[in-house]
């Protein structure tokens, strides 16, 4: 892997603690890293996502739809990792595992995106965002605590995961999660089109050092693909991509999706995090300054959904918190942008959300605080 202008932790070994750089005290941050976890996991009722079962698992609530996905389950276990807590990470795990994972049908192999507390599926479709963000979560699980036996062999169970998003269909069953020409993510297996938010290149880095052998260069080259994807989804202008687009990046507006909504306030986070792992460019840096410069002049409570070249709608985000969180995280690919410490100062005095739609706009706000605070970390083994 070759460093980009700006060295990414990957190659340094040094991760950012941006807050702390911005002037924020180290004990205060500390505090704020904790409080927020405490705040999701805990018994505090107004704010929690993670609820425990039985003696050994546990699961992500999203409040605002009353159900179980993959997105929040592979979320969590991403925290915990991060953050050490092995025996969350294995309640996530073995409740995703047993209730979740398809063994049968055109998606044995995938995971349903979306269960009832109880652990009865609500759909037999998986959604490829959960299936990436659980591939390294478990990478990250096997170098950091090393593996047990299944489904503890979390090593392996990675592989097999990422072995069927590249190769499911092959033997004409199923449809794989990854285009297999452009190496593109799909929004779902059995369809044609992207999300832009989906697009992880720094995830795949990894997945091309511990997939598969025979799939490495696959990971790699959709690691490249993902990052010149980016730049074109992205607006020019406004830096806003859609939540759902086509292969060239044009807003893909089945359904309404082809604007910037709730999806599409990932990108941002993600552009930050890749940044931090494995370096800016100046893209990177570009794009992070014209998605600030356009919410600068904005008040949380008035965001709003907005076609990606600005024209806002009536209609009002449902998750601000998470819009603020992301934007902020956003400012690792560019510290000296000239909004970049002002999307921070906005998050560091947002508190996290309450009330039914707290779930995503809270994941969002732990990945940040992680993210700001140099703790989202690369687990080598």
């Amino acid at each position: 892997m070759e460093a980009s202008k700006h060295e990414g932790a990957y190659y340094s070994g040094n991760y950012r603690n941006l807050l702390l750089d911005y002037g924020y005290d180290e004990e205060d941050i500390a505090v704020r890293v904790e409080q927020t976890w405490q705040l999701l996991f805990g018994d505090n009722e107004a704010t929690r996502i993670y609820y425990p079962v039985g003696d050994d698992m546990g699961y992500m609530l999203d409040t605002g739809n009353d159900d179980v996905r993959t997105e929040g389950m592979s979320y969590g276990m991403m925290m915990a990792v991060q953050l050490g807590h092995k025996d969350i990470f294995d309640r996530l795990w073995r409740w995703t595992y047993k209730h979740m994972f398809m063994s049968s049908g055109e998606n044995a192999g995938y995971f349903a995106w979306s269960c009832n507390k109880d652990g009865t599926k609500r759909a037999h479709g998986p959604a490829p965002d959960g299936e990436e963000y659980f591939a390294l979560a478990l990478f990250f699980a096997s170098n950091r605590w090393g593996d047990g036996p299944s489904p503890m062999d979390y090593g392996a169970k990675a592989r097999e995961l990422l072995h069927a998003c590249v190769h499911k269909g092959e033997d004409g069953i199923g449809y794989p999660m990854w285009n297999p020409y452009n190496k593109l993510i799909k929004f779902i297996p059995n369809c044609e089109y992207t999300d832009p938010s989906y697009h992880i290149p720094h995830f795949y880095e990894l997945f091309s050092l511990w997939a598969n052998e025979e799939d490495r260069t696959f990971w790699k080259e959709a690691a490249a693909a993902s990052r010149d994807y980016l730049r074109v989804a992205c607006h020019q202008e406004t830096g806003l991509a859609p939540e759902y687009s086509f292969y060239d990046g044009t807003p893909n507006d089945e359904r309404g999706y082809g604007h910037f909504f709730s999806d599409s306030y990932r990108v941002a986070a993600n552009i930050g995090l890749d940044a931090e792992w494995f370096g800016s460019n100046e893209w990177m840096r570009q794009q992070t300054d014209r998605i600030q410069a356009f919410f600068a002049d904005k008040q949380p409570d008035d965001y709003r959904r907005y076609k990606i070249s600005g024209e806002p709608f009536e209609e009002k985000s449902l998750h601000p918190v998470g819009l603020v969180a992301t934007n902020a995280m956003g400012s690792l690919a560019h510290p000296e942008g000239a909004h970049a410490k002002a999307s921070v100062q906005l998050f560091w005095n947002t508190p996290v959300r309450t009330g039914d739609r707290r779930y995503y706009d809270n994941c969002l706000y732990l990945f940040a605080v992680l993210a700001l605070s140099g703790r989202f970390k690369i687990w080598l083994s």
